[in-house]
C-alpha cells in the first residue's frame, strides 16, 4: 500500500512540476513585440538569434499605424512595441487612459527637410508652400526644424509644445499640415517637406539628401528618441529585459550604422 501511494505522489508530483514549466514560466519565454516596418521591425529581426541564444522567442508583428500597437499592448495582445518616442507615448496615455510606459531609449530618427518643387532653401518663391506633420507632437519637432532654418519664427519659448498657430513670422510661406505618412507621396506638390525619419527611409529618401537635418545635439532629437514600450507592471519581465540587452549590444548598433546611414542613430 505504501509503495502504491508513494508512487501516486511521485506521478502527481511530475504531473505539477511538467505544469509548472509548460504553463507557467513558458509564457516569458516567447516575447511578442509590435514594430512599424522600417526601421523598428528590421532592427528587432537583428535580435532573433541573440533572443534564442538567451533561451526567447522574439515575435515581430509589423503595424502601419500608430495607434493599434499601443492599444494591443494595453490589452495584453503584445508583450511590447517599438515605433515611437516618449512624447507621442505621453499623449497617447492622456488621450486614451492607457497605461503604457518607456522601459528603454534605443535609437532616434533625424528629421529632415527635403526637396519638392524647389530644389533649395534659398529663392524660395512667395506662398511656397511647406508640409509638415499635422499630429501634436511631430509637428512642434518639424517647426523648430523650420526655424532653425530661418524659414519662419515662432514664440519666444513655446519649444516642443509648438503648433502652427505659434508662428509669428512665416515670411510668406505656406504652411501645410499632413498625416506624416503621406508626406512623402506629395513632394511634387509642394515645395518643402519636413518627413518623419521611418517614412523618409520607407519611401527611399537618404538623410544624405535632405536640405536640413536635426542638430543631433537638439533637444529636440533627445527628447523624441524611440523607445521600447510595455505596459505598467511588466517593466520586470525577464523577456522584455533580455531584449533590452541584446537591442544596447554592438553588433546592433553597428548594424543600425552600416543599415541607415545616418538615418537612424543609435541613442547607446
Amino acid at each position: 500500500m505504501k509503495k502504491i501511494v508513494s508512487l501516486f505522489l511521485t506521478v502527481l508530483f511530475a504531473i505539477g512540476a511538467l505544469c509548472l514549466t509548460s504553463c507557467g514560466p513558458q509564457k516569458e519565454k516567447t516575447l511578442v513585440v509590435g514594430a512599424s516596418s522600417t526601421p523598428h521591425a528590421e532592427i528587432l529581426n537583428q535580435c532573433v538569434a541573440a533572443m534564442a541564444q538567451k533561451g526567447y522567442t522574439l515575435t515581430v508583428r509589423v503595424y502601419d499605424d500608430y495607434i493599434l500597437p499601443n492599444t494591443a499592448t494595453e490589452d495584453g495582445d503584445l508583450d511590447a512595441n517599438y515605433f515611437q518616442h516618449t512624447p507621442y507615448l505621453n499623449d497617447f496615455n492622456e488621450k486614451n487612459n492607457t497605461h503604457l510606459v518607456s522601459v528603454a531609449a534605443i535609437h532616434y530618427e533625424p528629421y529632415g527637410l527635403y526637396a519638392g518643387t524647389s530644389s533649395s532653401l534659398t529663392d524660395l518663391p512667395a506662398g511656397a508652400v511647406i508640409a509638415v506633420p499635422n499630429d501634436g507632437t511631430n509637428e512642434a519637432r518639424a517647426l523648430l526644424l523650420l526655424e532653425a532654418q530661418g524659414l519662419i519664427k515662432l514664440k519666444e519659448g513655446v519649444g516642443l509644445a509648438a503648433t502652427k498657430l505659434d508662428i509669428v513670422e512665416d515670411n510668406g510661406y505656406d504652411i501645410k499640415e499632413m498625416v506624416a505618412a503621406v508626406i512623402p507621396t506629395c513632394l511634387d506638390s509642394v515645395n518643402l517637406a519636413v518627413i518623419n525619419g521611418n517614412y523618409a527611409i520607407q519611401a527611399g529618401l537618404k538623410i544624405a539628401d535632405a536640405l536640413a537635418v536635426e542638430d543631433k545635439a537638439s533637444t529636440a532629437a533627445q527628447t523624441y528618441a524611440n523607445v521600447l514600450v510595455v505596459k505598467q507592471g511588466n517593466e520586470n519581465n525577464s523577456a522584455v529585459k533580455a531584449l533590452i540587452e541584446v537591442l544596447k549590444t554592438d553588433a546592433i548598433r553597428d548594424y543600425i550604422e552600416r543599415t541607415y546611414a545616418g538615418a537612424v542613430v543609435p541613442m547607446f
